[in-house]
């Protein structure tokens, strides 16, 4: 399955991409649902640990990351918390102008023990409310 959700920013592509290069510091512009971030490792290949309300922890591998293209790729590892199979997600940034930009945000997944509706529903949720706190960080 693939999902693709795309937001419009009314600031510079810059002033987004340097809070979305920093694989660990989600924080400084999602805090939905997210109350910790740890990360193992530097560059491609590092882990991070984000911690959930009722002590779970999902766990994103850095997998791809492109400077000059202002995108990242990362997948789920470690213990599953989310049922979804082969899940690979890229987030894109891309200059619309001098004061916009463009978020690309999408996967690719397998849902063996979710009905395809569901499954979609669940990563759609996520990226809307990631890019409703991004706005809110780089907007306000």
């Amino acid at each position: 399955m693939e999902v693709k959700i795309s937001e419009n920013f009314s600031v510079g592509s810059d002033v987004v991409w340097q809070l979305l290069r920093d694989f660990g510091g989600i924080l400084r512009w999602n805090s939905n649902g997210i109350e910790s971030v740890s990360v193992e490792g530097e560059g491609v290949g590092a882990v991070r640990t984000i911690g959930i309300p009722g002590g779970l922890e999902l766990q994103e591998k850095l997998e791809a990351y492109n400077e000059e293209g202002r995108s990242f790729s990362y997948s789920f590892t470690g213990k599953p918390v989310i049922p979804l199979d082969d899940y690979y997600a890229t987030m894109t940034v891309l200059d619309e102008g001098d004061s916009s930009c463009r978020v690309d945000w999408e996967s690719t997944f397998e849902h063996p023990a979710m009905d395809p509706e569901a499954a979609r529903q669940l990563i759609e949720g996520i990226y809307v409310a990631g890019f409703a706190a991004l706005k809110q960080t780089v907007e306000s």
